[in-house]
Order: C-alpha cells, then sequence, then structure tokens
C-alpha cells in the first residue's frame, strides 16, 4: 500500500507536532505548516522524501494557496488534511475586545474553512478522487464552557458547518469528514498560546488567568497518545462524522447528551403544538 499524504496546520507545538511524528513513524508522508516553517523541529525519521516543511498563515488565503501548490507538487496527491491550527482565547465574555474576537473566529473558523475549501478542491481534482479532511474542534463545540464563550463559538461554527457539509458532498468524490473533538490534554493551548481578556470588575467571581494557570499541566490528555487516535481516525475506511478524545470529554459527551434529551422530552408538548391545522408531514 502506497503511504498516504497528510497536510497538518498548526504543527509547531501539541497536537500538531506528535501528529506529524505518529505520520512519519507510520511511514507515510507528511507536510509539516506554520506561520514560519524554520522553526520547526525536524522528526525522527523525516527525509526530503517523506517530509515537507511549509509556511501556512491560515488568515491569508493566498498563503494558503501557494501552501497547497508546493503539497502537491512535491507529493502528487493529498489524503489527509489536518484543520488544527488554532487557539484559546479565555475571559469573560465582557472582557474581550472587538479585535480578540475578530481574531478568534479568523483563526479557528474562518482560516479553517479556506482551507477545507482549497482541500475539497485538491482532493476532488486528483485522481483517484478522495481523501480525509479532519477538523480538530473541542469539546467546547459541543458544550458551553465558563470563560471561553467565543472560543466556544468558533468551535461550534466548525461544528454546524461540517455536519452540513458533509451533507454536500457527493458519494463518488470519496471525501470523509470528522470532527475530532479532544478534552484537556498538556499541550501548550491552556499556557503560552492562551490569550486573555481585561479582567472587569463586575465579574469579581471568575478569575480567568488564575484557572487556567492550575489547569495548565494537571490535564488528563497526553498529547502523543491524542495524536494517535487521530491518526487513527483518519486511516480508517469508515471515519465517523465526530468523535471526542479523552476520558474527560467522553464524560462531558455523554453529559450533554443527557441533558439534550431530558429538555427536549421535558417540552416535547410545547415544541409540537405550532403546526397548521390538519398538517401532514410528507412521507
Amino acid at each position: 500500500m502506497s503511504p498516504k499524504v497528510f497536510f497538518v496546520t498548526g504543527t509547531s507545538t501539541g497536537f500538531g507536532a506528535e501528529y506529524v511524528k505518529k505520520i512519519i513513524a507510520e511511514g507515510d508522508h507528511a507536510i509539516a505548516t506554520a506561520r514560519n516553517s524554520s522553526k520547526l523541529e525536524k522528526p525522527e525519521g523525516a527525509t526530503d522524501k517523506n517530509y515537507l516543511a511549509v509556511d501556512l498563515d491560515v488568515t491569508k488565503k493566498d498563503s494558503i494557496d501557494a501552501a497547497f501548490k508546493k503539497a502537491i507538487e512535491k507529493f502528487g496527491r493529498l489524503d489527509v488534511v489536518v484543520n488544527n491550527a488554532g487557539y484559546g482565547l479565555a475571559g469573560e465574555f465582557e472582557s474581550l475586545s472587538d479585535d480578540q474576537i475578530r481574531k478568534q473566529m479568523e483563526v479557528n473558523f474562518f482560516g479553517l474553512i479556506d482551507v477545507t475549501r482549497k482541500a475539497l478542491e485538491s482532493m476532488r481534482e486528483q485522481s483517484p478522487q478522495g481523501g480525509v479532511i479532519q477538523q480538530v474542534t473541542s469539546i467546547g463545540g459541543q458544550r458551553g464552557v465558563p470563560f471561553f464563550s467565543i472560543y466556544c463559538a468558533s468551535k461550534w461554527a466548525v461544528e454546524g458547518y461540517t455536519e452540513a457539509l458533509s451533507k454536500e458532498l457527493k458519494p463518488e468524490w470519496g471525501i470523509k469528514l470528522t470532527c475530532i473533538e479532544p478534552g484537556g490534554f498538556r499541550t501548550d493551548w491552556a499556557g503560552r498560546s492562551m490569550e486573555f481578556g481585561t479582567k472587569q470588575t463586575a465579574y469579581d467571581h471568575l478569575d480567568a488567568k488564575k484557572s487556567m494557570e492550575e489547569r495548565n499541566g494537571t490535564q488528563a490528555g497526553d498529547p502523543k497518545k491524542g495524536a494517535r487516535c487521530m491518526y487513527e481516525l483518519a486511516v480508517m475506511d469508515e471515519p465517523p462524522l465526530r468523535c471526542v478524545i479523552g476520558t474527560d470529554a467522553y464524560a462531558g459527551i455523554n453529559e450533554k447528551l443527557d441533558q439534550y434529551r431530558e429538555n427536549v422530552k421535558k417540552f416535547e408538548k410545547l415544541s409540537t403544538s405550532t403546526d397548521v391545522d390538519g398538517y401532514k408531514a410528507p412521507s
């Protein structure tokens, strides 16, 4: 079987860095991208034949186009595109500036959809057609988390976008989509990579920085094991539309599902009281 070609965004640290190591260790080919790819650490076993480091700023379409062009020129095709680039913006909603909010959405959502658009074009045009697009979202893309209103908004946006997109693609294109929803992992996400709002006195009952400092380094998840899960999802014949990774994410999604079902059932009478008299649903 020929090696698969992986294109991964945000590979300077955390999941991205570990994922590239896993790809190379499995005998596949990796395009590792970062805003400054010259600072990337070349993984063990990487050579000019199986590894390419490329500059990529997901907020700039010309940068996306250039990175895809270099990747395809070198390897001929892309089998897996991993939208991993992103960061956490923390703080009470009212502590966040307009610029911070827009930047969060530009990177976590708009950058992701621009990379996805390019991935779809490439996978549809190559021969044979097909591939896997992985969206690294978060358990925060399925449930609201204090301090992360806009971060969660960006991840919920990705989840809804990807689910809708999955219903638009022709089966014969062979393009699969998966939202990967991590819980807490011991990456730089809650450390130096995180941005914070300006503390508001009205929210004296909350302290985002203190909470994140206490959390950083104590999370359940091992990034190396998380990257292994991501790789396994990428090489499945029929990957799922969604998959949580992490024991905390697994517990969290089950709690959310229970709450959803309870709430929907509680208001069933109200929810189903609005049809036009005599209306019958199409069969």
